[in-house]
């Protein structure tokens, strides 16, 4: 059985509901983790090392980081046609923006939150203004990254937004995108589960 150790109102919210848009026999099993205000704390059930999530085991096979479990879940499961497989039109785009949000977003919205600025880190990241002159390029003229073909990458990328709205740029593509992908049932569900969780 693939497992999803999941923790309600956390990074892992996204990959339930990317399990449920897959509609994949994966178990979720809730676990507490350490809060940035000190609140919850490892749970011994969690297999990842850290006591972090997401966290997918699968057989033999554990993988890490949001970007790779959602390239694995939906390379798995590629009849929900949420991303393109090896072969497929689309396949480095879809890689591209997977690996974009875990090197690049991610980061540059941690400094922004934190308020942290250095030339390093910009040189390295990005500033968030480049990182929205980047999606707002992508959004130009189409409703997703991939074009008009919604896939992983948007509810990856447009998480976020989600979770963070002091995050939400002054665009009204990236906006119009980010209520695109909120809107989808499973995304609607998880984020209605985790209020009540709340």
């Amino acid at each position: 059985m693939t497992t999803l150790y999941h923790s309600p109102n956390s990074r892992s919210s996204s990959l339930v509901a990317l399990v449920e848009e897959l509609g994949a026999a994966v178990d979720i099993k809730e676990v507490t983790i350490t809060r940035n205000d000190g609140s919850g704390g490892p749970d011994p059930r969690n297999p990842h090392p850290e006591k972090k999530v997401p966290y997918l085991v699968d057989g033999n096979e554990k993988i890490r980081e949001r970007g790779a479990i959602v390239l694995y879940l939906t390379d798995k499961f590629p009849e929900a046609g949420l991303g393109p497989i090896e072969g497929q039109a689309g396949r480095g785009d879809y890689l591209s923006w997977l690996f974009y949000y875990q090197g690049i977003m991610e980061p540059v919205g941690v400094l922004r939150f934190t308020g942290l600025t250095h030339p390093a880190l910009t040189a390295t990241f990005r500033d968030f203004d480049t990182m929205v002159q980047r999606l707002a390029e992508a959004l130009e003229g189409q409703p997703y990254l991939l074009g008009d073909r919604y896939s992983a990458a948007d509810l990856l990328c447009s998480s976020p937004f989600n979770w963070a709205p002091d995050l939400m740029p002054d665009n009204q593509a990236i906006r119009d995108w980010v209520a695109r992908c909120s809107d989808r049932p499973a995304v609607r569900r998880i984020m209605e589960q985790d209020n009540r969780a709340a």
